[in-house]
């Protein structure tokens, strides 16, 4: 046992230096501009895309997320003119950032500046400028100049000792089937719409909080390919993912809500389904296949740990909101919940096919009540997560 034990810490100190090796590192964070354009650069030591996740426009908090840049121990700094402060942390999804804007304030442009010039490493350039409701005119034929031209050259360090950003947690809320795809029909019609105005109302349940950035698979009686749910929250950097659904079944006195989260069976489904683009490998990997699979195994076990963990704390919230399946806490091999790297659970919120809870789930105050039980799980579920981390 203890030769296996040093095998398993031999196996995984290869892992990390595999990995540390082929992830980016972020060295810095600059800022510079005023109230009218500012300029945020990443300077890395290799290449990197990234993902916008938020603007910044709506709610003047904006995200983006480097996948194969790593931000071990985070980074968090005050701010110059638009940008308010700014946070680096790491997530499963790549290194994030996160910006609290001014108000009228969004991104407007971001690119990659390769070494140059005498510098001898990679800058990520992020550009934010005022975006007031409209565009303001000198005259009816002279527009303002853009802002972004007005950007001063100089690049004035960030001081990384500063009031700490509210990190915002990502949330994909997956609304079940959609478009030409209605789900179980109740008596009073599809699952899918059922779905939606869920996801709906637990956005608004959401967003009612400062602590977190919701992102929706679909927002309207669209068709989404269960893939490309997996893919929105991966490309999100999502914290959590939850599928809302509505049951269905041959009796029509069964009802109940229930939880699932990915089986043990379905492991080997997950590692089919990320080689079908190797994305795992390109976020984060070296061509090694043998480190590869051990790095996947190791990630997804903790994903799963984590899904687990964010199931039974849903279930005890729901429980006295809904009724529940004798057996509320399942498993199985659902493609929304194959991504090895985004805690994820997919809920069924009751049966379309019994009156009672088809009744309850198309009531809005009751649907209004379930959403804020879910949520109320939600703000534990990162609450003790926050604690344990503080340890």
């Amino acid at each position: 046992m203890a030769a296996a034990a040093a095998v398993a810490v031999g196996l995984a100190g290869a892992v990390a230096s595999h990995a540390a090796g082929a992830v980016g590192g972020l060295l810095k964070v600059r800022l510079g501009g005023d109230s009218q354009a500012t300029r945020l650069v990443m300077d890395l030591d290799q290449a990197a895309s990234a993902r916008l996740v938020a603007d910044g426009a709506n709610d003047g908090h904006a995200v983006l997320v480097l996948p194969t840049v790593s931000a071990a121990g985070g980074l968090q700094g005050q701010g110059q003119g638009l940008v308010k402060a700014w946070s680096v942390d790491q997530t499963s999804g790549g290194a994030r950032l996160q910006m609290d804007l001014a108000p009228d304030a969004k991104i407007k442009g971001r690119f990659l500046l390769p070494p140059a010039d005498g510098i001898d490493h990679y800058r990520y350039v992020v550009d934010v400028i005022s975006a007031p409701g409209q565009v303001r005119m000198t005259s009816a034929k002279a527009p303002v100049i853009p802002v972004a031209l007005k950007l001063r050259p100089q690049i004035i360090p960030a001081v990384v000792h500063a009031q700490p950003i509210s990190l915002k947690k990502v949330i994909v809320i997956d609304p079940g089937h959609g478009g030409h795809d209605p789900g179980a029909l109740g008596a009073q019609g599809f699952e899918k719409d059922v779905n939606l105005a869920a996801a709906l109302a637990l956005k608004e349940r959401l967003e009612r909080s400062p602590r977190y950035v919701v992102v929706l698979t679909r927002e309207d009686d669209t068709y989404v390919p269960l893939q490309d749910r997996v893919r929105i929250a991966q490309r999100a950097g999502a914290d959590l993912f939850i599928s809302l659904h509505s049951d269905s079944g041959g009796d029509a006195n069964v009802r109940g809500a229930s939880v699932y989260t990915l089986s043990d069976k379905a492991s080997n489904r997950a590692a089919r389904f990320v080689k079908q683009d190797d994305w795992f490998m390109k976020a984060s990997l070296t061509g090694d296949r043998g480190v590869q699979d051990i790095l996947f195994d190791l990630t997804q076990r903790n994903t799963k740990n984590r899904s687990a963990a964010f199931a039974a704390n849903l279930v005890t919230h729901i429980d006295g909101k809904a009724p529940l399946l004798r057996r509320s806490q399942r498993d199985a091999g659902f493609m929304v919940l194959l991504a090895p790297d985004v805690p994820a659970v997919l809920l069924e919120m009751g049966f379309v096919t019994n009156a009672e809870d088809e009744a309850f789930l198309r009531d809005p105050a009751e649907r209004k009540r379930l959403m804020g039980s879910v949520g109320d799980a939600i703000d534990d579920y990162f609450a003790e997560a926050t604690r344990l981390a503080s340890r």
